[in-house]
This record gives structure tokens, sequence and C-alpha cells, in this order.
């Protein structure tokens, strides 16, 4: 498995997922190399820097990508890593 090479923060972009969703995504990203207290939880991510990654959740995969440049507040980044999502047959996550 590869892990994500980071410094500073982990911005990972929660817009109202269900929980359980939430605590898988959370579990994965520290079974690729993130730390817990590394992780920031928020909708919006403020101060972000050039180099953070930013996390966006879905219901089957994790988007990872690393800031590249930031104009007028706002960032752009560019894909690291997609990160596949299992669910079993009652739509459970399983790995």
């Amino acid at each position: 498995m590869e892990k994500i090479q980071y410094s500073g923060t982990v911005w990972a972009i929660n817009h109202n997922n269900p929980e359980p969703l939430v605590t898988h995504c959370l579990k994965k990203l520290q079974e690729y190399g993130i730390k817990k207290e590394d992780i920031r939880l928020t909708d919006a991510p403020e101060n972000v820097q050039v180099g953070e990654i930013v996390v966006e959740m879905w219901p089957y995969h994790i988007d990872v990508a690393r800031v590249r440049t930031i104009r007028n507040e706002s960032f752009i980044s560019g894909s690291v890593m997609q990160i596949e999502l299992r669910t079993d047959e009652q739509g459970n996550y399983i790995d």
C-alpha cells in the first residue's frame, strides 16, 4: 500500500456526509500513513498552504490532492491518488 507523503495539515472536506462514511474515510486515511491529529475535518478549509493535502470524501472513493497554488483565498490542487471505498451488499463499509 502506497503511503501519502505530507507535511502540515491534511484537510478532509466534509459536506454533511453520513457519520459511517466520515468514520471510514478517516480510518482509511490513517491506513495510508496520515496521523489522526494532522487531519482537520471541515466544509471549507481556511489558511490552506501550498503543499498541504486536501481530501474530498465521496460515497465510494476518496480523492486525495496536493495544493499547488493559492489565488484570491482559493486553492488549486492536483490529484495525488484515489482511494476506493468498498461496501458489502447491505452498504456497510468493509475494508
